[in-house]
């Protein structure tokens, strides 16, 4: 009979990969948030509400904010497989973890769409 250890999956590669293609989301949503800046000049509130209000803005925001949770899930998740050493602590810690992005998924949702 074989025992498993109960170990990480071999995610390697596509970690990786989703990783980088999470932080090239991010870095061009950066170059888009900033150009949309530059030319309104956001000076009062109206002015930054107007910026959010456009509907590709909102798509935009939306992608950069579900790729930095996704890229933080990846990074936060090899942290408390690597150093979390108890099985049961390390499955709480990940449970919290997802509970808490996927809070902050819906948060993220409510902000946008309410403006």
């Amino acid at each position: 009979m074989v025992n498993r250890i109960l170990v990480g999956a071999h995610y390697g590669l596509k970690d990786w990969v989703i990783q980088r293609a999470t932080a090239i989301i991010m870095a061009v949503y950066t170059v888009i948030f900033f150009a949309a800046v530059l030319v309104v000049g956001p000076d009062s509130f109206d002015s930054w509400r107007g910026i959010f209000a456009n509907g590709f803005m909102k798509f935009a925001t939306f992608l950069c904010f579900i790729s930095l949770f996704y890229h933080a899930w990846i990074g936060i998740r090899d942290i408390w497989m690597d150093y979390v050493k108890p099985d049961g602590l390390r499955l709480l810690l990940m449970i919290a973890t997802a509970a808490a992005l996927v809070g902050y998924t819906g948060w993220a949702v409510q902000i946008l769409w309410r403006i």
